[in-house]
């Protein structure tokens, strides 16, 4: 529970994409991804437990993530309120709770609200979405945004709901992939023995 979250020779380890034995991080197209992005803090983790998903690989949302993280594309946002919502993961929508988040601060929407819509975006129930697109673009019209925008920020945020991912799980993931992470860094005679132990069958 003590353990410092902004550990360097953790985040270097993960860096290096030497993560056998780290949980949900040992894949080798997980530790190609590592090597690009260079995590440096525990919502990285966070973030890329939500990405390395078909959808989101597929769609191309981790390249737009790495490029943004590491400068080579710049972090942009359509609506300063994005800002808030968006910023943790450089203006990548990746969490169903930042679709909640971005229907209650830009359309107006109660969070009960927010969840029908992210539950009928992940379930892609037709009759519902045209219901809630017409709530949506109404309530940003209320927040003084214009309707090509609403419209705009809606087939978005559509687009990114069916790939979205509960940031909760997402982060108590990236927690143990990086406690486990720590053990390897400093102690990693202890951590391999433990590990080939749990593994000699």
């Amino acid at each position: 529970e003590s353990l410092p979250l902004d550990d360097a020779a953790t985040y270097d380890l993960l860096g290096k994409g030497l993560t056998s034995g780290i949980f949900q991080f040992e894949s080798r197209g997980m530790t190609d991804i590592l090597r690009r992005v260079k995590p440096n803090r525990l919502g990285d983790l966070t973030a890329l437990n939500a990405l390395y998903r078909p959808g989101p690989i597929q769609g191309g949302m981790i390249d737009d993530f790495i490029a943004r993280k590491t400068g080579k594309k710049r972090v942009t946002y359509d609506l300063p309120q994005l800002k808030e919502a968006l910023e943790e993961t450089y203006g990548v929508i990746v969490y169903q709770e930042q679709v909640m988040q971005i229907a209650a601060s830009v359309a107006g929407f109660t969070l009960g609200e927010a969840d029908v819509l992210r539950r009928a975006m992940g379930k892609k129930k037709h009759e519902e979405m045209v219901a809630m697109r017409e709530k949506f673009v109404a309530g940003c019209k209320k927040n003084g945004v214009t309707p090509a925008k609403a419209q705009k920020l809606f087939e978005l945020i559509e687009q990114f709901a069916g790939y979205g991912f509960n940031k909760s799980h997402s982060a108590a993931y990236a927690l143990v992939a990086y406690h486990t992470a720590y053990l390897k860094a400093h102690y990693p005679v202890e951590f391999m023995a433990a590990l080939l132990t749990a593994e000699i069958g």
